[in-house]
């Protein structure tokens, strides 16, 4: 008994490294939402640049169209920021949501930057973030016509994942709208 003993710290180091390996290795990127496939949740939050208006949910209904979560303290926001206004530029709506940020620092983020936004909603608290299943920034969602979340992209958008990912799914949703 006492010889088993021994071995339970060894047992247990063993099982916590095998589970920190795990973790390490698993992509964020991959993180499964509940969200995917059903109906888009009903926001409503006031505009980044003008508070007296509002960004919601029906914005952007009847076209297929992006939603980006993001932040000016975000380093990785900057990182796949290029993609988002190659997007942009070729005709695909985006809407931001700026997440628990200071208003004044996204409005000079974007000055800098340039916006690649239809219109950007500022959920300072995190309230829609909450409702959308946000983990962490940038997060973006992809919506059908019927505001049906069709795609969740944890994590920055890369060359890949907008060749691979986005762009297809965004071909074959406009050509379902068209059928």
């Amino acid at each position: 008994m006492k010889r088993t003993l021994l071995f339970l710290p060894l047992i247990l180091f063993g099982a916590m490294a095998l589970m920190l390996g795990l973790g390490l290795t698993s992509d964020p990127s991959q993180v499964e939402s509940p969200l995917v496939g059903k109906p888009a949740p009903e926001f409503q939050v006031p505009g980044l640049r003008n508070p007296g208006s509002s960004v919601q949910l029906s914005d952007f209904e009847g076209e297929v169209a992006l939603i980006n979560v993001w932040a000016s303290w975000c380093t990785t926001c900057r990182q796949e920021h290029p993609y988002l206004m190659a997007l942009s530029e070729n005709g695909v709506p985006i809407y931001g949501i700026d997440y628990k940020d200071e208003r004044s620092k996204a409005i000079s983020w974007l000055e800098r930057y340039g916006s690649p936004y239809q219109a950007v909603g500022f959920d300072r608290k995190g309230e829609v973030g909450m409702d959308w299943g946000v983990y962490g920034v940038p997060e973006t969602y992809v919506i059908d016509r019927n505001g049906v979340i069709r795609y969740k992209h944890t994590g920055a958008i890369t060359a890949r994942s907008l060749n691979e990912t986005l762009q297809p799914l965004i071909a074959k949703l406009r050509r379902e709208g068209e059928a």
